[in-house]
């Protein structure tokens, strides 16, 4: 996803703006975090459900009807009863073909991630973003601060995670920013950019509310985790 110039300018902003500040910085880029296999699943059900009697609506029910009064005066009860099931065969087999085309069409992965709703991309990329963040803050107490600034290529989602205390003290418009720029450098191809920016933009906002305490303990990576 990254070469190793791109990586080496992201440690280098990690490793300039916590100089400036007694809180830390991990960033993380992950290609996927979710192949949502349930997508298809759920877009075949959807038109299994609607395409059917949406046919209905559009006219074919006319055609049935009329099957059915020339039935009437020209067959006998056990005819019509052969119609109705005739009718109720091919209602059952054009669900069970729009069920299947869709979720073949939906299973491809290109097409899977265009009908993908975009919020449970944002749900998938927050909780992985809060699972990293607890694994890197284990070893970190709360009066430590630190962030991270988390990136999903794919879905072009981007979380940054802090502790309330940050967020109280700093507020919501550097971090708003921040996720942002990283944004806007993954839909230019430029996720490194992305993340120089946001890594600056943070490290300001550490630096004026949680200035140095004394020697840097470093006890997060500056180089950038890729998944």
């Amino acid at each position: 996803m990254l070469n190793q110039k791109e990586r080496e300018r992201i440690s280098a902003a990690v490793i300039l703006a916590e100089s400036k500040t007694s809180g830390e910085i991990f960033c993380v880029l992950t290609k996927r975090v979710s192949r949502y296999r349930e997508i298809p699943l759920l877009w075949a059900t959807l038109a299994g459900f609607l395409v059917p009697p949406l046919l209905v609506l559009a006219g074919l029910h006319r055609l049935a009807l009329a099957s059915i009064f020339t039935s009437w005066t020209d067959e006998s009860v056990r005819a019509m009863e052969g119609l109705i099931l005739r009718v109720l065969s091919t209602y059952s087999l054009v669900q069970a073909g729009v069920f299947l085309i869709v979720a073949i069409i939906v299973a491809v992965p290109a097409v899977r991630h265009i009908v993908t709703p975009g919020p449970l991309k944002s749900h998938r990329v927050r909780e992985m973003a809060r699972r990293h963040f607890v694994s890197v803050g284990c070893r970190l107490s709360d009066a430590e601060p630190h962030i991270l600034i988390y990136a999903c290529l794919t879905d072009r989602r981007v979380e940054l995670v802090a502790h309330d205390n940050i967020h109280k003290a700093v507020g919501e418009g550097p971090w708003n920013a921040a996720v942002a720029a990283v944004v806007e450098g993954m839909k230019a191809g430029k996720p490194a950019d992305g993340f120089v920016s946001a890594i600056e933009i943070c490290g300001a906002a550490l630096a004026q509310h949680f200035p140095p305490d004394g020697v840097p303990k470093n006890r997060l990576p500056n180089t950038i985790l890729e998944t």
